[in-house]
């Protein structure tokens, strides 16, 4: 099934804007072919690998990343070391976050607590 621009900007949440900067930055596997009057068309597997897309960018992974890892999928096989090093560094750093995450969480809910019992003293 085909898609517009603003198909794929309601199924993915991206905008328009950024569905055609992800087009000139080189992140789409396979650039949208172009139907009537110039239109992109979009495929269901385009969608799939913007899902893919949001979610490397949003645990962080930086665009020229995320643009190499789709030039290696667009050559094909041959090149699967390489994805999954790229992929395996990304990984440790993602999991690097958590762990600052969980640091930043615990001293969260340690102030939180801290403040709930200044708040129970008062009432009590």
């Amino acid at each position: 099934m085909d898609l517009t621009i603003g198909q794929v900007a309601e199924r993915t949440g991206l905008s328009v804007h950024t569905l055609r900067f992800y087009e000139k930055e080189g992140v789409l596997a396979e650039p949208p072919r172009r139907g009537a009057g110039g239109r992109r068309v979009y495929t269901e597997g385009d969608v799939d690998w913007l899902n893919l897309c949001i979610v490397l960018r949003g645990s962080g992974m930086p665009l020229p990343e995320v643009r190499r890892y789709t030039e290696l999928a667009r050559a094909g096989e041959g090149n699967e070391e390489e994805r999954i090093e790229l992929l395996r560094t990304h990984q440790r750093r993602v999991r690097q976050q958590l762990v600052e995450l969980g640091r930043n969480l615990d001293l969260i809910s340690y102030k939180v607590h801290v403040y709930e019992d200044i708040l129970d003293a008062r009432e009590g």
